[in-house]
């Protein structure tokens, strides 16, 4: 079950006013206040949403309570429950994925069980209006640089392919929280999430998917590094 926890803001962007009735999926009384103290379940997703306006338009931000992972739906239809829970699993979904066959852990990953797994997670989902401090304050920056970039460019991202970029590039800063004995990277932790939840890999397996993927990292920034010199060197030949 996806269980998205929504800011006051959240939960009016998934609201309609129908005959004078307020129609709404939220609910106001959560399982507990504090989102870690709900019932352990494995088989439980729990994202904090939010909302605001920039140059018009609805913008939500979906992050992952345990592993902060954030997916930022641009240009959100108000109200369309169905629509977004369908558009922020489909890019959940295709950003891991193509983050992890990039980075060559394919091998770690049986397509149809995962498949099947993330659709039996995704096929219920429960709206709850609750808060979460610490990923609030994760959003918020999130959220900051999100407007910052759109200002510079006069537009939001263009189509998911731009939004799946800009989701990675928040998701691979680092960040600290409460509980956490120093800082960690959001991609790592849902890579690592997702292995463990999705692909029921033991933990040496994981440990060897993750070496892996730091190895493939290295090359691919050692190659940008090359670029980057050749680059500057053609510059430097021609002035």
């Amino acid at each position: 079950m996806l269980i998205f926890n929504c800011t006051e803001a959240a939960s009016k962007f998934f609201s309609r006013v129908h005959k004078g009735e307020t129609i709404t999926p939220v609910e106001y009384k959560a399982p507990s206040p504090v989102i870690e103290d709900d019932e352990p379940d494995s088989s439980t997703e729990q994202w904090l949403v939010h909302a605001i306006t920039v140059q018009r338009k609805n913008v939500l931000f979906v992050m992952h309570v345990k592993t902060r992972y954030c997916v930022i739906l641009a240009d959100a239809k108000k109200a369309d429950v169905e629509g977004v829970v369908q558009r922020f699993a489909d890019r959940w979904l295709n950003g891991v994925m193509i983050h992890a066959i990039n980075h060559d852990l394919a091998q770690w990953i049986d397509a149809d069980q995962m498949i099947e797994h993330f659709r039996s997670v995704c096929y219920s989902q429960q709206f709850y209006r609750r808060s979460h401090r610490s990923a609030q304050k994760h959003i918020d920056e999130i959220a900051w640089i999100f407007k910052e970039r759109a200002a510079e460019r006069g537009c939001l991202p263009p189509d998911e392919m731009a939004a799946m970029v800009f989701d990675e590039d928040m998701n691979d800063t680092p960040r600290s929280s409460k509980g956490a004995k120093d800082y960690y990277w959001p991609l790592e932790e849902m890579i690592v999430h997702w292995l463990r939840q999705y692909c029921a890999l033991e933990e040496a397996e994981i440990q060897e998917a993750k070496e892996r993927r730091k190895q493939v990292r290295r090359e691919i920034e050692a190659l940008k590094h090359e670029a980057w010199l050749e680059e500057y060197n053609r510059q430097s030949s021609i002035t």
